[in-house]
Formats: C-alpha cells, structure tokens, sequence
C-alpha cells in the first residue's frame, strides 16, 4: 500500500522491498537480505536500477525477498568473481575506447561493480575513464551516446529551466557540475558533450554542425545577451529549486565567460571553477 509516498507499509517486508534500517552505503555488507529502502522497485525494475542492481550477485534469498526469481540465471556469482570476469574481458579490448565504452555500460548497469572495479584497479583502469582515453571519447560521444546520464538545458528550454530541473527524479541535490562545452579538457568546442548538467548553447565547431550523429544543437553557439539570459535563467531556477546552499561547479567553460560567471553569481550563489580558481591560484 501506498504510505506517506511510499511504495509499500513501513511495517511489511514484502511487496517491493525492505525497511532501510542500516543505510544504502551498507546495504549489502554482511545483512541476510539486501536492506533496499522502500521506495526502491522489485523485479524486473530492480534489475535495472544501476545504484541498486547488484546482477548475479543477488543472493538465493534476495533473488525470493525481491521478485527476481527467474529472471536472472541460477548461478549466484559474488562480487569478486564478477569482478575477475568484467577485468578479463576488458582485457581483451585492444581499443581504449573500447574498453572506454565497456566501463559506461557496466556503469549504467551496476555502479557498485562499476566503482569497486575502479577502486580495486585504479591504475590499469583511471587512463581508461579519464586523461587520455576520456578524451576521444568526447570528441565522439554522439557516435558512442548509449542513454542520457544527466541533464540537458538547452535555447530550446528558455522559459522552462525550473520545469526541466524538476524532472530530475533526486530532489536532495548538494553538487551541480554544469558546463557549456566551450573548452573540455581543452580539446576545444564540443557543444553539447559533456554531463552532468549541460549547458546547450550551440557550438562554432564546423565538423560537429556538420556531423549527421551529434546530438546537440546545430546552431551556432549564442553569445551576449542571449547567452547571459538563458545562464541567468539557469542560476535563479538551481537557487529556487534546491536552494542557496547547493554548490555549482563551473566546468570548461571558455576563459571569457568563466571570470564573467564568478564575478556576477559569487555574491549570491554558492559557485566554484576549479580551472580558475585552483589552477591560476598555484
């Protein structure tokens, strides 16, 4: 039953999930059936939440308490194993987009794998989801794009940026990385290719425009006023929808409009821009 916005009766331990008594960072540490919070899908959509999805780690247990029976294979594989397997198929990519690649979809799938293979290979794997690797993949993420991982504001949503942030299914906000795709990692203009919240003004890169797979706007890139007020717009709807203490993190913007930014929004937004603020400090 429904209660209070929940999914299921705080009391009841089944129908969708169990009680949240030990907190999601420790969910599946040591406890006979995941603890999943209420709020949180059974099945076939459990399966497909990457924050909760745990693949053939579901235990015997957990595959009865949370509708999964059947739908997975019957072998349970822990963790670790999965791991090996998922490094050992990386392994065989010889591109580093590739492998590049591999690493979103398992993200998209299953975060907890996802970081646990960073953290327990970070040497091997950081030159793959970052410096150099993430590069090419900017350059071509409208050829690689496998589904959305953040916000898209564009021109086309002027008016409507309030809307847009409340379509955002996670309400508690405390971190926003917004960019405009003027200067990622210094490759350049890539308009609209970069998350979590993007900025979509248009772009002045000829081969992007004339790019039959790019996904944002085929426009040239707004400047000015109309530049101003969209970014104004954006501002005033982060502050009224998650209020004055959430940080906002300028990331690649172009030198121009990065000083611009600080020196208008710092009096009145929580704002920070490592690229200027830390790098012209040192």
């Amino acid at each position: 039953m429904m209660n209070g916005g929940n999914l299921v009766d705080n009391d009841s331990a089944v129908a969708g999930g169990v009680e949240d008594m030990y907190g999601e960072d420790i969910a599946t540490m040591g406890q006979p059936v995941t603890p999943w919070t209420v709020s949180v899908a059974s099945g076939y959509t459990l399966m497909r939440d990457p924050r909760h999805n745990k693949g053939l780690a579901f235990t015997e247990r957990e595959r009865d308490a949370h509708y999964l029976r059947g739908l997975l294979p019957p072998i349970v594989l822990s963790q670790e194993l999965q791991e090996k397997r998922i490094m050992h198929m990386l392994r065989q990519y010889k591109v580093p987009l590739q492998r590049y690649m591999a690493m979103m979809d398992l993200q998209e799938r299953n975060e907890r794998l996802f970081y646990k293979l960073l953290i327990d290979n970070v040497e091997e794997l950081l030159p793959v989801v970052y410096t150099p690797t993430v590069g090419e993949a900017c350059q071509k993420y409208g050829s690689i794009f496998r589904r959305p991982q953040g916000l898209y504001i564009s021109l086309k949503e002027k008016g409507k940026i309030l809307e847009v942030l409340k379509n955002w299914p996670e309400r508690s906000i405390q971190v926003i990385v917004v960019t405009d795709g003027e200067r990622i990692l210094g490759l350049g203009d890539l308009g609209c290719q970069c998350l979590p919240i993007t900025i979509d003004v248009g772009t002045n890169n000829e081969k992007l425009l004339n790019d039959e797979f790019y996904i944002g706007l085929k426009q040239r890139r707004a400047t000015g006023q109309e530049y101003g007020e969209l970014l104004h717009e954006f501002m005033s709807a982060v502050k009224q929808n998650y209020g004055e203490k959430v940080l906002i993190q300028f990331e690649d913007f172009a030198n121009h409009n990065a000083f611009e930014l600080l020196a208008r929004y710092s009096s009145s937004h929580l704002v920070f821009n490592d690229d200027i603020q830390v790098l012209f400090s040192n």
